[in-house]
């Protein structure tokens, strides 16, 4: 095994070391990193609701009537009135019986995918899944099978063939409704009804899609009135709903088994209830009157800098080599514009690429020199 120094100089050597960059001032739509004031096109903040002023305020509240820590796991004395209230909450708003939250999206994929499959059993993979779900999919023993990105035809062929040789097999497809680095969109109601004819089931990953899209912002799965066919509907609170941790919605049945079997969840200090607190305010206003007109001046913004009708608030630029991707960030840095180079292995070798994430709080000017510094 070689040392941590020579694979650091190997990584260095690729183009591939990360180091952190810290920020100076708050993580908003303007950011000061190195003292250069930065308009910031990095974050996953798509409705501007970090800095709200009334989920902040219900952080606050939240400290005062339940204190800054949860103190132990959900199990033991960690859940609060809140948690509970929260859970209620999401699973009503993504028309679920039931809902469990977690600490983080990776936590999340990790406490569902070994508990609902194993070694006997199936996870068939899209090919751009989220590193959570790869990793959740090994850590459960199941049989591994990745299928081209988005591409139904082989999917069927996969059901297909491990139908015919495990007609009582376990089979779990997971896969993502916006997929988070190149900002594309899974065809899911076509993507159901293969997998309901194989009598598998879904695991939908709504991270990037909750806030953006549906009539009230809870994802794909309600712009597409499918919520009902999905075993697994998970998704993060910390990109559009502006703070931390994560949940899955799924049948009452699944969410006890959830709670007796995912680890993450049973060997974890429960989230601060402040921040279940706060996150019920974000809930609130993302499926409210207010949320729409966050999500309409998105899609203003979307169509601003792309001159396109986009959904999605991901724009990747491909540039292919690490090299580039890291001088085309150096250069836009230096032109007062935060955009974040991806490189492998977050994204496929050759396809390092700046990743510009558009935000409801940008204004017109900061769109526009994005828009004029991108043109060649």
């Amino acid at each position: 095994m070689s040392k941590p120094s020579e694979e650091l100089a190997q990584l260095r050597a690729q183009g591939l070391e990360r180091v952190l960059h810290p920020l100076e001032s708050p993580a908003g739509i303007r950011v000061i990193r190195n003292g250069k004031t930065l308009w910031n096109f990095a974050s996953n903040d798509y409705l501007g609701l970090a800095s709200h002023p009334a989920i902040i305020e219900s952080f606050i509240e939240g400290i005062k009537k339940f204190g800054a820590g949860s103190t132990a796991s959900r199990l033991i004395c960690g859940t609060l009135a809140p948690h509970l209230q929260l859970e209620a909450s999401l699973a009503e708003a993504k028309q679920s019986q039931a809902a469990l939250t977690f600490s983080s999206g990776f936590a999340t994929a990790l406490g569902i995918i070994p508990a609902a499959v194993g070694k006997n059993d199936f996870v068939l993979l899209d090919k751009l899944c989220h590193a959570c779900l790869i990793d959740a999919a090994k850590l459960s023993g199941a049989t591994i099978r990745v299928f081209p990105h988005n591409d139904l035809a082989k999917l069927k062929s996969l059901l297909a063939t491990i139908r015919a040789k495990s007609a009582d097999a376990q089979i779990l497809v997971a896969t993502e409704s916006v997929f988070s680095m190149d900002g594309t969109i899974c065809p899911l109601s076509n993507l159901l009804d293969v997998v309901e004819a194989f009598d598998a089931m879904l695991l939908l990953d709504e991270a990037h899609g909750f806030g953006v899209l549906g009539p009230s912002g809870m994802g794909l799965a309600e712009q597409e009135n499918v919520a009902h066919r999905i075993t697994f509907q998970m998704g993060t609170l910390s990109k559009a709903a502006g703070l931390s941790g994560a949940y899955v919605c799924a049948s009452q049945d699944w969410i006890q088994l959830l709670i007796n079997k995912a680890r993450p969840f049973i060997y974890s200090t429960a989230p601060p209830a402040a921040i279940a607190h706060a996150t019920l305010a974000s809930l609130q206003i993302i499926r409210s009157q207010e949320g729409n007109a966050h999500r309409n001046k998105l899609r203003q913004n979307i169509a601003s800098l792309t001159g396109s009708d986009l959904q999605i608030p991901i724009i990747p630029h491909i540039l292919g080599s690490n090299e580039a991707a890291l001088t085309a960030a150096d250069t836009l840095n230096d032109a007062g514009f935060l955009v974040p180079a991806i490189r492998y292995p977050t994204v496929p070798r050759n396809t390092a690429r700046l990743r510009i994430s558009l935000s409801a709080a940008h204004p017109h000017e900061a769109i526009a020199s994005l828009r004029a510094a991108l043109m060649p």
